[in-house]
């Protein structure tokens, strides 16, 4: 797999069963967080414009699912966006 998934607001959705499900499949090297502004805000924020901080909410529910730490998520998420920016910029 030389791609990697980004996970939006919809992780946060009541009615986001089957992405709870598929997330706990996807390898932990190829997650990533991305915030789909100015749409799909994540819950409680639902109904107004998305900002980059709301990606916090995306990252607690990942941590949840996931049964890690907040903290890893981060961490792990952003060496991933590391990765594919250095890859990217290999590219062009």
């Amino acid at each position: 797999m030389n791609f990697f998934f980004g996970i939006g607001g919809v992780l946060t959705f009541k009615n986001a069963r089957k992405l709870v499900e598929i997330l706990t499949q996807i390898p932990k090297d190829k997650l990533l967080i991305e915030t789909d502004a100015p749409y799909l805000t994540p819950h409680p924020h639902r109904g107004v414009r998305n900002e980059p901080y709301y990606t916090t909410f995306v990252a607690s529910k990942m941590a949840e699912v996931l049964d890690i730490s907040e903290n890893e998520v981060k961490s792990i998420t952003t060496e991933n966006s590391k990765k594919l920016f250095k890859e990217f910029s290999s590219i062009i």
